[in-house]
This record gives C-alpha cells, structure tokens and sequence, in this order.
C-alpha cells in the first residue's frame, strides 16, 4: 500500500499545526449551533422553513454522508463544536496552553515512568471512564434512541432544539466529571456514526517510526507537553490501526517533538482489510444498516399508516413501530447473518464468524446511507435558499431568496445515481466477503445472501 504524507510539505504543516485555523471554524460552528438551538425554540414550527431543520437535517447530515465521512473519515469530528465548551472548562483556557497540566493515571502507565507527586486537582476530579463502558455499546444505545425518535426530530424545530441542547449539556457534564473527550469516545451517537464508516476514508493518522516513539520520553502525543496538550480522545498514537477511535483533532501532529506524527492519504477502505473482532463494533454495522432501510421506508416510502405511526410517540402504533425498528436492529438483521454463518460447515465459530464478516457490512451500509441521502437532499435542496432568507421563519429576506418555492432537483438522474451506490455497494462488500473467506478458509456465499437480501430490499424500498 502506498502512502503520501500531507504533512511533509512545510506549508500544509504549518497550517495543521496553528491552532487558529481549527479554532475559528470550531468557533463558527459553535455559533451556528446555538443558533440552530435558538431558531428551533424562537423560530416557526414549520421545518421546512425552519433554519435549525433545513441547516441540520439537510444541508449539514448531506455534507456529512456525501462527502466528509466517505472522503475525510472523522474530519467532522475534529472540528465539531459540541465538545468545545467541556473541553474549554477542562482546560482552563480556549486556545493556548496552560503551563501546568494534570496527568492522570493512565497517563503515567504509557509513559512507563512512575511519579511521587501528589495528583493535581484536574486528577481527582476527571476521572477514566469505567472501563466496563471502554466500548461502543452506549454509543449503540444513545444511536438507536435517536433513530427511535427521528422521524419527529428531523420535522420538528422544537424538538430538534431540545436534542441538541441534551447533546451540549451531556457533553458538558461528561467533561466535569471525566477526564479528556469521554463523550465524543463513548457517548455521541454521531461519533459512532462516523468512527464506523470512517474506516473506508482515504485519509489515516498514524506514526511514521515505531522505534521513535519507543525511545521518546514523556510521551507528549498522551501526556501533553509545555506546547500543547494530550490526546482529547485517549489514545496512544503508536498503538493506532485502525481510524475508528481517532478524533483527527491534530494535538499530537502539534506536540510531538520528532514529527513523528503523518496524516497520509490512502487507498480507500484500507482499515477493512483488518476485520472486527468486538461484539460492539459488529452490532453497530447491523444498527447502521437497519437503521437507513428503516428511514428510507419510514420517510421516502408511501406507507402513510407507518410514517403516520412513527410520528405519533408513545401512542399503540408507536409501540409498535417501536418494537420493530429495535427488533430490526438488534434481532432480525444479525440473527439472519448468524444462522447464514452456521451453514459454513468448517472453520471458524459462528460467532467469530458473525463478527468477522459484519465487516463487509461497512461499506454497504454507507452505500445504504448515501442512497438515502440522495434522495432526501434532492427532495429538500430548494428549502435551503429559503431558510438563509429567512432563517426563522419571520418574513425576512435577507438574501432575496425567501419567496423561492419547493423545488426538487435531479428528478431524472437521482434514482440511477440510488441504484448505482446500492450496486456498486453490494460489490464492494462482495469482493471483500471473497477476501475474507479465503483468509479464514470459509465460504464467502452466506456472507454474500445476506448482503443480496438486503440490498433488494433497500432497492425496493427506494424505488
């Protein structure tokens, strides 16, 4: 595999490592956050017309499945704004570095150098998160919770506004009591999101020399140096294999005195070439895949009794529409592909089977998750315009763009480009299903009936 490295060149250093430029756009984008906040408690209840739906919903989760996660992998993270705030409190400062900084425990175990100071106050108050949660299932829950409930959160300002508002205070609150990132890590659904699917991106973080982080004291890419501060996401740069847990935040490009640090490009998917081995991260391959049919099915199908259902929380048909969006995601989905992995009449377990061939799961699920976003972009587009004009619905028209009408675009062209992704998705997963198989000396066609089943449903559902 051949890797460039973009941080060679004096001039795209030097702009990785300023935080600056980081810093205004995490600025920008935190204001645009508060205010898709405000527009949804102030703005009109229309979402359409709403700045914080249209903003979201269609412009930004558009950016997001098209282009930044395929192509940038957990670019997003490194500039989300809902951290910010915790990871200020915890820093004491909004830009530079403070000269003295707390270390905790686990830091001193990877520098490998004990100490008998006393720990400092941000010690004993930013404790690790409990290891029994070190893992992806609370990010599975909070994703699910959310998908529960979308089909009113991505209608409704309101409540779009409370969501968010949840999402900034439980960050915040994680940051008081947890050391570093703990919510990006373990809690943002979003980030569980991206982490999966951020393994076919093109770009990688990772050490250009082993030996030369063997040999470096102090370990400044976790512990923080005079310059600038640990990892926000814990975690050890030398150990990084895959993109997954790796928030491209760029703290260890700036403290490492070796500049043994690359952001390289890559062929595309690369990190699949390593399969899952955890039971968290194979059930999140099922939840993301579940959850895009289900979407597509609830929001871009003509079912008028099943959107009608999904809509109306807490009521019998809810209940019902409930049961079975989790029974999808956490029954059906992953008990078919484990009764295919038992037909494998040799090699390995069904279950190391069942989480090692969830990977070819990832790139049909994005693939699943960009033919929705087509669709759904190409039916919302035109509110764009009118939402900058008038962003919270009072008859501005800031821009002269508030009088243009609902107009869909890609009409003629939008459904190949569905048919396309989900085709092309299916090969894709193919091909690696193949690859694995020969590696673990199975038989790569119960893998492959599987991503065929789903794929002609999620065909039928979108056309």
């Amino acid at each position: 595999m051949t890797l460039t490295s973009i941080n060679n060149h004096p001039l795209v250093n030097k702009l990785l490592t300023n935080r600056w430029p980081q810093f205004i756009l995490q600025a920008l984008l935190l204001a645009a956050f508060l205010f898709t906040i405000l527009s949804g408690w102030i703005g009109t209840p229309v979402g359409s017309h709403n700045f914080g739906i249209v903003f979201l919903w269609i412009t930004w989760w558009a950016l997001l499945i098209l282009v930044a996660v395929p192509f940038f992998g957990r670019g997003w993270c490194s500039i989300c704004p809902i951290p910010l705030p915790g990871e200020w409190l915890q820093r004491g400062n909004l830009l530079g570095k403070k000269s003295e900084a707390g270390r905790s425990q686990v830091s001193k175990a990877i520098d490998g150098i004990g100490s008998s100071e006393a720990p400092s106050p941000q010690e004993t108050i930013h404790r690790r998160w409990p290891r029994v949660f070190r893992n992806i299932w609370l990010q599975n829950g909070s994703f699910l919770l959310l998908g529960l409930f979308s089909p009113i959160i991505l209608t409704s300002p309101q409540v779009t506004a409370v969501v968010l508002a949840l999402m900034l205070v439980l960050a915040f609150a994680t940051s008081i009591f947890f050391e570093r990132r703990s919510f990006c890590r373990y809690l943002c659904p979003v980030s569980g999101f991206i982490g999966l699917y951020s393994q076919v991106s093109p770009l990688e973080l990772r050490i250009r020399n082993k030996q030369d982080c063997v040999t470096c004291l102090g370990k400044p890419c976790y512990n923080g140096s005079t310059t600038g501060y640990g990892c926000p996401w814990g975690v050890f740069p030398a150990g990084l294999q895959k993109n997954t847990n790796c928030g491209l935040c760029l703290e260890c490009v700036r403290v490492c005195p070796k500049n043994n640090i690359s952001i390289n490009l890559r062929s595309f998917a690369t990190d699949l070439e390593r399969p899952l081995t955890r039971m968290d991260e194979a059930y999140k391959s099922f939840i993301m895949l579940g959850s895009a049919m289900t979407y597509a099915a609830v929001l871009l199908g003509p079912w008028g009794a099943l959107k009608l259902h999904s809509y109306a929380v807490f009521t019998p048909g809810w209940m019902v529409y409930a049961v079975a969006f989790l029974g999808l995601n956490l029954a059906i989905l992953p008990g078919l592909m484990f009764s295919l992995m038992k037909l494998n009449p040799k090699g390995a377990s069904p279950r190391a089977s069942f989480t090692a061939f969830s990977t070819i799961l990832i790139p049909l699920g994005l693939m699943f998750w960009l033919a929705f976003s087509l669709s759904f972009l190409a039916s919302n587009v035109s509110y764009i315009g009118i939402s900058l004009s008038d962003p919270l619905g009072w008859g501005w028209n800031l821009i002269g763009t508030a009088g243009l009408g609902w107009r869909p675009i890609g009409g003629f062209f939008i459904q190949p480009l569905q048919v396309l992704s989900l085709v092309g998705g299916l090969g894709w997963s193919t091909q690696l299903a193949i690859k694995m198989a020969k590696v673990q000396n199975v038989s790569p066609l119960p893998a492959i009936i599987f991503c065929l089943l789903t794929t002609l449903i999620m065909l039928w559902l979108i056309t």
